[in-house]
């Protein structure tokens, strides 16, 4: 165990223990990068308010960790504070027709969805197997297999570090977007999820949309129940290596690597006029998504690709998974060459999906 710092006022430190150098790699789905200069955890709101006024007295810069899916720390780690939420509860409250789910940000995201459909509430179901914490899901609008956070969540808690103030955004605050919200974009760290809050449909129907689901369904003589739907989300992603499996390098990941391009109709027909037919799905606005599997595939880098101790997972070509020793400059060293060569085949700019961490400057 590292040392505790000692000296700290009182009303901070008689409820949290912070530790220095602690590493961070082991709390993240990568297994990549250095320590945090100064770490702590809270389990409440009021913990998190306390870390967050210290940081700022003291001149700290502050990372505010969930469940480390979706992120590359550099291998300098973090220079400053990392405040990881450990905030946990769950709470439910009929609402007319609907089921209000409140779900502290601590609480891991698939035992979330879990209970959801034990609970028989829809809504959530395709998000099944996720890994990763409540309280990152409305910062990217976690989605998938035809579903998405920012459809059914009602409000965010949060604590605004402006103002240290705590304060309800309804969703129409939120700018839930594709893989995008206020948390991610104009509000970038301004806000700490503390609480978020759902709003399902009990005794609704599971969403069977995406085609490995439909495929997987067909021929069923009823409806598959919403307990199927999770059980048949999880088996695709477990096929795929998006299911954390304990000893599976091809799931030392922070699963999809990038996101899915989107283009108006225009720059897609003008690039389907020069290219070989691109799978592709409509998307909001009458624009247009690409595979970016397909992409990062089509550009050469094809499914157990090796580049020493990094390379592409075995079952899913947008993953990109650490083998065993790799360092964070060896996955963007990969993420690199990826970007370099789709944009040089199609002329479409690959963006990541993972947040970095303790880097000089956005990798």
């Amino acid at each position: 165990m590292t040392p505790v710092l000692r000296g700290f006022p009182l009303l901070f430190w008689a409820h949290m223990q912070i530790q220095q150098q602690f590493p961070l790699a082991p709390l993240t789905t990568f297994k990549v990068g250095g320590p945090a200069r100064y770490f702590v955890e809270a389990c409440s709101e009021e913990d998190v308010r306390a870390a967050v006024a210290e940081a700022r007295s003291r001149g700290w810069p502050l990372f505010v960790l969930g469940g480390g899916s979706n992120l590359v720390i550099s291998d300098a780690g973090w220079p400053g504070l990392v405040l990881k939420i450990a905030l946990a509860g769950i709470s439910e409250r009929r609402d007319g027709p609907r089921m209000l789910l409140g779900a502290a940000a601590g609480e891991d995201w698939d035992g979330f969805v879990a209970h959801a459909v034990a609970r028989d509430c829809a809504g959530i179901e395709c998000l099944s197997g996720i890994p990763g914490t409540v309280g990152g899901t409305p910062v990217q609008n976690v989605g998938a297999y035809g579903q998405e956070v920012g459809d059914t969540i009602t409000s965010v808690r949060v604590l605004d570090t402006e103002s240290g103030e705590f304060c309800e955004l309804e969703n129409a605050d939120s700018g839930f977007a594709y893989r995008a919200s206020i948390f991610n974009t104009r509000e970038r760290g301004r806000y700490i999820v503390l609480q978020v809050t759902f709003a399902l449909a009990p005794g609704g129907a599971a969403r069977i949309e995406y085609a490995d689901l439909k495929q997987r369904f067909a021929g069923c003589s009823r409806p598959p129940t919403l307990a199927e739907t999770r059980e048949a989300v999880r088996a695709i992603r477990l096929s795929k290596a998006m299911l954390i499996v304990p000893g599976d390098d091809d799931c030392r990941s922070a699963g999809s690597f990038f996101k899915n391009p989107v283009l108006t109709r225009e720059a897609f027909d003008q690039l389907q006029a020069r290219a070989s037919p691109i799978p592709n799905f409509p998307a909001r606005g009458g624009r247009v998504k690409l595979a970016s599997a397909w992409l990062v595939e089509h550009a050469g880098f094809t499914r157990g690709l090796a580049r020493g101790p990094v390379g592409i997972s075995r079952k899913h070509a947008l993953a990109i998974v650490n083998r065993g020793g790799a360092t964070a400059a060896d996955i963007i060293a990969l993420k690199n060459e990826i970007q370099k060569r789709v944009l040089d085949e199609f002329g479409i700019e690959l963006q990541p999906e993972p947040v970095f961490v303790g880097f000089d400057q956005q990798a």
